[in-house]
């Protein structure tokens, strides 16, 4: 099974001055665990996760405050829409991941994540 049939295309994206909160409001409205940061200045795709906004916010930072720009992952590790799931499921544990950015031709297609993984073994048994 490929990237392609197990990712969701539906993206949140939102810009590095977003604060916290305006970035987990959205995220928490549209049931995303992580938004792409669209940031002109660097050189790749970056993401930030709850576990990033969760981990601002318990070392004090306020999130009306604080900026997604500050607490993002940078040159996030991304996957292809054609590499196989096995593969993307490996990446995401040795980098303890929980979620790739699925770029096609330099451009955004969608976002996987390990409920996307869990979900297409369920319904795809590899030994069925």
């Amino acid at each position: 099974m490929r990237v392609r049939e197990a990712m969701s295309t539906e993206i949140l994206s939102v810009g590095p001055a977003h604060k916290l909160r305006q970035v987990a409001q959205q995220m928490s409205a549209r049931r995303f665990g992580a938004a792409i940061v669209d940031d002109a200045d660097a050189s790749g795709f970056g993401i930030i996760t709850e576990r990033d906004i969760l981990n601002a916010i318990a070392s004090g930072l306020d999130p009306d405050v604080a900026e997604a720009g500050e607490h993002y992952t940078p040159d996030a590790i991304c996957a292809g829409p054609d590499m196989e799931l096995t593969e993307a499921s490996r990446i995401m544990i040795r980098g303890g991941f929980r979620h790739l950015i699925v770029i096609e031709r330099d451009q955004v297609v969608g976002m996987i994540s390990v409920r996307d993984i869990v979900r297409a073994r369920v319904e795809h048994p590899v030994d069925a």
